[in-house]
């Protein structure tokens, strides 16, 4: 008994069992008693799987359910088979049955029968037919939208709504909601399947027992009829009706929405019985029909007075609320009004008109409520957000970023100054949403809207009104509310630019709080062979290339290090590249956790090398190699991308990564140029093409 129970208290072998139990069932006769017993476990699971369903927040939840549907669909088969043995070889199958086609029916096995039909029909042409329509469309349509929702997480995420571990948590959900409707949509079948069943058994049990019956145990007609279909009854309806909860639990938790914080009783109640004024217009329908002649008055009008008074109660509840919710906006006003007088009271200083702000963005009048947070306007945190990201990736802190109103714009444009000279503009229509066709393909006519080009990333999109949003992501677009068209361009300026914010006095502010973290004696000694200028150099064209400085030790003890033999800043910058290889590795890495990238062939490398001026930091090359060269180039980008969904680096020899990087920066500002001495050992990196030029025009040159 004690291995028994240890058996028993592991799940992999209970399960093991039991499914083989299942599978005995089809094969080896069982006593009526046993029988029963199995009926009854099949009658509380099905109840249980109801249950677990109706109290289920969101389908992944119960992302077992698909598993649960084909076994409990298997157990019905296995019992269903089992009692047909019984019923044929003994005219009897267990108190459970007899019970069902006795006392539940009255022992008429016409009403017997005509109660199983109806069960049969409504499990199988209304709730599994609507079930299985359910599974196939939220299957289509989940598979349909990944791309876009994937999309959506990386734009959050470059936006710092959102962290590194918060996106991989929103992608595995992802994952597991397309496999778990992709699984629901076949195990639905199943469902199906047994109710087709269901019919077909009861035919072959009456006609079958008619055989046996009347010509192997010599009974009369009726007496035959009555038996066999009595017990055939009874056992439809032992195994129909778990069926038939069954179904409604696969209907239930396939039509749950997702993300609901409570249960499905509580979402009911609050979405049906929320307006007062529906009930209130029920119960006077009810009173109404209360006074009609013939009709019984009683059931009626306690029916209309109970709404009536529940929709008063609601109708006081929202009142209170109501008045609660204007007073305190009255009183932010107030305090709003006290603040703008104390404003106005202040002058400016000259002192402050003669500064100039870092980074500052003038939005046209249109604009404006993207800032009033009454309005749902969240552009200021989404602000405050790309400052904290770009400390967090770049390893500078981003001055204060001003907003302000330009009445000389257009009223949907805004523009981004940096240092007081505007760089970049953009156009947003604050009532309506940016669509950008993820899936590839032509556009779908069925979206209208503003054409036009998303400003981060140059992509075409439409401005949709709100009504079209949801369809619009129902067929896999991508659609982002203005202010977050607005953050991720400004993100993008951030990093294109960074290497301009940092003054001198930006530098030795890094530094001085260096000398808090380690000691003052530390960094002075660092300091002895570079100087501030220097520092701010190295990390300008560290920067120029998006290299975070966070690691600002590491690249003080290289460049202090380096600087003894050679000063050349350029020499540094890549001594301090390869001191970095970590972080600029992790930086670059695909969705799949590998450096894609794309070499340059040898000879084009050594061409390459070949043309750089005694300077070091020029070139003199054949302008049809380079051509050849630039034709290469983006032919091998655009295939990786294509292929991998994700951007590639170009890997070459360390003497001309700096090198190359100027001949391409112009054309090719977006792509990363390692060396292959900043690889490290422990990153997996996978070559994806190779950039070559013909030899003929190697030849040339």
């Amino acid at each position: 008994m004690g291995t028994l129970a240890k058996l028993l208290r592991n799940n992999d072998i209970a399960l093991a069992i039991g499914m083989v139990v299942v599978v005995l069932m089809m094969i080896l006769p069982i006593p009526a008693p046993l029988l029963d017993f199995l009926i009854t476990i099949n009658i509380s699971l099905a109840v249980l799987i109801l249950l677990v369903c109706l109290y289920t927040r969101e389908p992944l939840d119960y992302s077992s359910f698909p598993t649960i549907l084909l076994m409990a669909t298997l157990l019905r088969l296995g019992l269903t088979v089992a009692s047909t043995r019984l019923i044929l070889l003994e005219a009897h199958a267990g108190q459970v049955i007899e019970s069902f086609g006795m006392f539940v029916v009255g022992g008429n096995y016409v009403v017997g029968f005509i109660i199983f039909v109806i069960l049969v029909l409504i499990n199988f042409m209304v709730i599994t037919g609507g079930a299985t329509r359910i599974s196939e469309v939220s299957a289509r349509f989940t598979l349909d939208s990944m791309p876009g929702k994937q999309l959506s997480i990386d734009a959050d995420l470059n936006a710092g709504l959102i962290d590194e571990a918060a996106a991989k948590t929103r992608r595995k959900k992802l994952e597991r909601e397309a496999d778990f409707y992709g699984t629901m949509d076949g195990a639905s079948k199943f469902v199906k399947g047994d109710a087709t069943a269901a019919i077909i058994v009861t035919v072959v049990n009456i006609v079958g027992g008619l055989i046996i019956g009347i010509w192997q145990l010599k009974m009369d007609p009726m007496n035959a009829l009555s038996t066999y279909t009595i017990l055939t009854v009874g056992d439809g309806l032992v195994c129909q009706i778990p069926a038939l909860i069954i179904s409604t639990a696969t209907g239930l938790i396939i039509s749950r929405s997702g993300g609901s914080e409570k249960s499905l009783a509580d979402d009911i109640g609050f979405e049906m019985f929320s307006d007062p004024k529906v009930m209130g217009i029920v119960a006077g329908l009810l009173c109404f029909m209360g006074i009609v002649p013939g009709m019984p008055s009683v059931p009626f009008f306690l029916v209309a007075l109970a709404l009536g008074g529940f929709a008063f109660y609601r109708y006081k509840e929202k009142k209170e609320a109501l008045e609660a919710e204007v007073a305190a906006k009255e009183q932010e006003v107030k305090e709003q009004k006290i603040g703008k007088k104390r404003k106005k009271a202040t002058k400016e200083s000259i002192m402050e008109l003669l500064s100039v702000e870092t980074f500052e963005i003038e939005i046209g009048y249109r604009l404006v409520s993207l800032l009033d947070v009454e309005k749902g306007g969240d552009l200021l945190d989404r602000i405050a957000q790309i400052r904290r990201q770009t400390a967090l990736d770049l390893g500078i802190v981003l001055p204060s970023i001003r907003v302000r109103d330009n009445l000389q714009l257009p009223p949907n444009t805004y523009q981004v100054k940096l240092k007081g000279v505007p760089i970049e503009t953009g156009e947003v229509y604050p009532e309506r949403s940016l669509a950008m066709n993820s899936m590839g393909g032509a556009d779908d006519p069925n979206i209208k809207g503003i054409h036009a080009i998303e400003p981060a990333f140059n992509l075409p999109a439409i401005w949709i009104e709100e009504h079209d949003k949801e369809y619009a992501e129902s067929v896999g677009y991508t659609v982002v509310s203005p202010s977050a068209v607005i953050s991720t361009h400004l993100t993008e300026i951030v990093r294109k630019n960074s290497f301009e914010i940092l003054s001198r006095a930006d530098i030795q502010q890094l530094i001085d709080n260096l000398k808090k973290e380690a000691s003052d004696e530390y960094v002075s000694d660092l300091m002895k062979e570079i100087s501030t200028a220097d520092v701010q150099q190295i990390i300008q064209n560290l920067l120029k290339e998006r290299v975070s400085i966070r690691d600002l030790r590491t690249i003080l003890e290289t460049m202090s290090l380096q600087a003894r033999t050679n000063k050349n800043h350029n020499f540094l910058t890549e001594q301090c590249r390869q001191a970095l290889a970590r972080n600029i590795c992790k930086q670059n890495l695909s969705d799949t956790g590998e450096l894609l990238v794309i070499t340059i062939d040898q000879d084009v490398e050594q061409q390459i090398a070949q043309g750089v001026n005694p300077d070091g930091e020029s070139l003199t090359l054949n302008p049809n190699f380079v051509k050849k060269l630039m034709d290469s180039l983006n032919f091998e980008f655009e295939k990786a991308i294509q292929a991998t969904g994700n951007q590639p680096v170009i890997l070459c020899s360390s003497p001309i990564r700096l090198i190359f990087r100027k001949l391409i920066e112009r054309t090719y500002p977006q792509i990363t140029i390692m060396s292959y001495n900043e690889v490290t050992g422990n990153t997996r990196a996978k070559s994806i093409g190779t950039i070559s030029v013909d030899a003929s025009v190697l030849s040339l040159t």
